[in-house]
């Protein structure tokens, strides 16, 4: 790293002319290539992706996406003459509009079905000419303006569907606006100088930017959903600015101590530069093990994940010492200069505040790791009641067309009707289509479905569609689900051709939880077993990645957050993120990912700077104590600024970004103010030189990758810990 940083420092007018260079590339050739992103999720093996592999075949003519205009009339029914002329004007006006394929009016024989029972209610169904995820924003936004100026102080008009709530779902530039911001506040407070909290700012930015117009390009080889790019810039902008804060925490504290700007800048990267190229590496490794679930949306949302964070350590790396080359002393606050100049170096400052903190837990480790561990635990209890699901409209804003709309078609036809189940009979043989035309008049009798459409033969295969009684995001749907295939369903395919699968967007999502369920324990034993493993290598100790596995599970308390807010719906309407429901399916995978790789992140720069310091002087509670006392404060403020960050997507209005904001939120909270600044130190004092003991055979047998600089002076032996059984072989120095 010292290399690299005297380079990029000597050099400075090259590197941030290659990075600006790289920016222009980037955006000319992902403005002339486009992005290919895709929110298909397909689950190979299940009955829902069968299902939609059939329907595909049977019905080709209905590729496209399905949406719906629906309006309520009040007084009066929507069959009166006023209503009925307004309202076909305005479809007559939809079904000229530029990719839509046909419109379904109820006012048509085809439609007939489509009013409701009191007469109040009906919808159009809109047929688009393609999938939403290749329907253009504008032509769907169309579709909404012209369904929005049929109102009438009588006429309720609202819009709904797959194609609708992706052209309308807010921007998340006003999330990122929101947090760039009080990163900024938190920065200047923390530095005192304008030129130092812009450093951060700029380099984050330069590697978002350049981040996700490389995952724009990448959607091209690999399958990314829409939602990539957001979680990147969630991820990206947190991850970017803290790497970017510790190594100019470290610069200014060389700088305040006598260095050169030069020498300051290449000692920061060789040190804290080491700490962010490990952990950024750890983030990437995390991300990219959800790769192992061999799920196609998941997966994509990783790599989308991964390649901003690969971003983040390179300008972290390159961009960041060049800045810091250039800037020279600007970097501290004329304040500081003045000091400097009149009073001369000053050693590595630590605040009052910082040192008798760290001199506290050194002296009542063991009721504070007890405290901190109990607070943890009980903040866990929700996850016992932890329910997967997906959420739909119902979840919306309440004053969101798509959520009205979902609100108009459950009260006039159900609240199962917004999430129709799709049967698919293999209808080969006319054996075939007459058992598949008995199992509709099964399916009627059925408890928990409120109505059942008739066979519809296709291409080799048949359709039934089945309306349940409960919404979709209903724990009784999945029931309802699992009853038809378990029992319903076999005993209705009797003949050796016709085989039944049960599909649709509510039976794909359940599916989708069933899926990622049992994988859940394998991702989180890959991911522990991984961060030891690192750990191991980079520390040379047992103790130290045993315990960062444990504070790994801990930290999973934020998910009893998610579900105390977004299951149990505690403070969901104060937020303006719709209803409560179950937690999303893929959350928690993705959560795991992102909350081992921000945890391995406190970790390493705490225990590496411990370690730098017992590698010193081979006193444990000395190294502990000035570990913790010289580092608080930046990981506090690394910390205060990832929550603000993920806090501030909240004002997204989308309930799965809401999610993903609130629990990463919750999981830098607990991690840096209860883990980090009380359960590591005092669990570390506990353990004394324990820490850093490792058997001599499996030190000798280990790569050595080295977080600390390699000029760091050896520590003075130290004897084997009383643990170690007398004539055990092991290391007592550590590297």
């Amino acid at each position: 790293m010292a290399a690299i940083a005297r380079w990029c420092v000597q050099r400075r007018i090259w590197v941030l002319v290659g990075w600006l260079a790289l920016l222009a590339i980037l955006g000319v050739t992902g403005r002339a290539a486009g992005s290919t992103y895709s929110d298909t999720l397909t689950l190979p093996g299940t009955g829902s992706t069968t299902a939609l592999h059939l329907l595909e075949q049977a019905f080709p003519g209905h590729a496209g996406d399905q949406d719906t205009i629906v309006w309520r009339t009040s007084p009066g029914g929507v069959r009166a003459p006023a209503v009925r002329d307004r309202i076909t004007a305005m479809l007559n006006q939809i079904a000229a509009a530029p990719a839509v394929a046909s419109v379904i009016s109820p006012y048509s024989a085809r439609g007939a079905a489509q009013v409701s029972r009191s007469g109040q209610i009906a919808y159009a169904t809109v047929v688009f000419d393609a999938p939403q995820a290749s329907l253009s924003a504008p032509d769907v936004t169309r579709v909404v303006d012209l369904a929005d100026a049929a109102q009438t102080p009588g006429v309720q008009v609202e819009a709904g569907g797959p194609a609708v709530e992706n052209a309308l779902r807010p921007s998340v530039g006003v999330s990122a606006a929101v947090g760039v911001v009080a990163a900024a506040i938190v920065l200047f407070i923390a530095f005192g100088s304008l030129l130092a909290m812009l450093l951060p700012l700029a380099v984050a930015l330069a590697a978002l930017v350049s981040g996700l117009m490389a995952t724009g390009l990448l959607s091209h080889a690999v399958t990314i959903p829409s939602a990539g790019p957001t979680l990147g810039i969630l991820i990206g902008l947190g991850v970017g600015i803290d790497y970017a804060l510790f190594i100019v925490t470290r610069h200014r504290n060389n700088l305040k101590a006598g260095m050169s700007p030069t020498d300051a800048a290449v000692r920061a990267l060789n040190t804290s530069g080491r700490a962010v190229l490990f952990a950024g590496t750890t983030v990437c490794i995390a991300l990219l093990g959800m790769l192992v679930l061999r799920i196609g949306y998941i997966s994509g949302l990783g790599i989308a994940a991964a390649v901003t964070v690969l971003f983040t350590v390179a300008a972290a790396a390159t961009l960041l010492p060049a800045l810091l080359g250039l800037l020279g002393l600007r970097v501290l606050s004329r304040r500081e200069r003045r000091r400097l100049a009149a009073d001369g170096p000053a050693p590595d400052g630590t605040s009052g505040a910082w040192t008798r903190l760290a001199a506290f837990v050194q002296r009542h480790p063991a009721p504070l790791a007890a405290a901190a561990a109990a607070v943890m635990l009980v903040l866990a209890i929700p996850v016992l009641s932890l329910r997967l699901g997906s959420s739909d409209a119902a979840n919306d804003p309440a004053a969101t067309t798509t959520h009205q709309a979902y609100e108009l078609l459950a009260d006039g036809f159900g609240p199962g009707f917004n999430g129709p189940l799709q049967l698919v009979g293999t209808t080969t043989s006319p054996a075939d289509v007459t058992a598949f035309a008995r199992l509709a008049g099964t399916l009627a009798t059925e408890p928990g479905i409120a109505a059942v459409s008739a066979s519809v033969p296709g291409h080799g295969a048949s359709l039934i569609s089945v309306i349940p009684t409960t919404s979709p995001e209903a724990a009784a749907t999945s029931t309802l689900i699992s009853h038809l295939r378990d029992s319903v369903i076999p005993a209705a395919e009797g003949g050796a051709t016709l085989h039944v699968y049960v599909g649709g967007v509510t039976a794909t999502n359940d599916d989708f939880a069933t899926v990622i369920a049992p994988k859940l324990l394998i991702f989180v034993g890959v991911i522990l077993v991984l961060g030891f493993l690192l750990l191991l290598v980079a520390f040379r100790s047992l103790l130290i990645p045993a315990v960062a596995a444990v504070m790994n599970l801990l930290a999973a308390a934020c998910f009893g957050v998610l579900v105390a807010v977004f299951q149990y719906g505690w403070g969901l309407r104060l937020l303006n993120l719709g209803q409560a429901g179950p937690v999303e399916s893929f959350l928690p995978v993705l959560m795991l990912a992102v909350l081992f790789g921000l945890s391995m992140d406190y970790e390493v720069f705490l225990v590496s700077r411990i370690r730098e310091e017992w590698a010193a002087t081979g006193d444990n509670h000395q190294a502990v104590r000035t570990g913790q006392a010289t580092t608080s404060r930046v990981i506090i403020a690394a910390a205060t600024i990832m929550i603000f960050v993920f806090s501030a997507f909240i004002l997204s209005g989308q309930q799965v970004i809401g999610e993903i904001g609130i629990g990463l939120a919750a999981a830098v909270l607990l991690d840096a103010f209860l883990l980090r600044t009380l359960l590591v130190p005092a669990l570390a004092h506990l353990s004394g030189r324990a820490n850093w003991w490792l058997p001599g055979w499996l030190d000798r047998i280990l790569p050595h990758l080295s977080i600390e600089p390699a000029t760091q002076p050896p520590a003075p032996p130290s004897p084997a810990p009383a643990l170690v059984p007398a004539g055990a072989t092991h290391s007592q120095t550590p590297r």
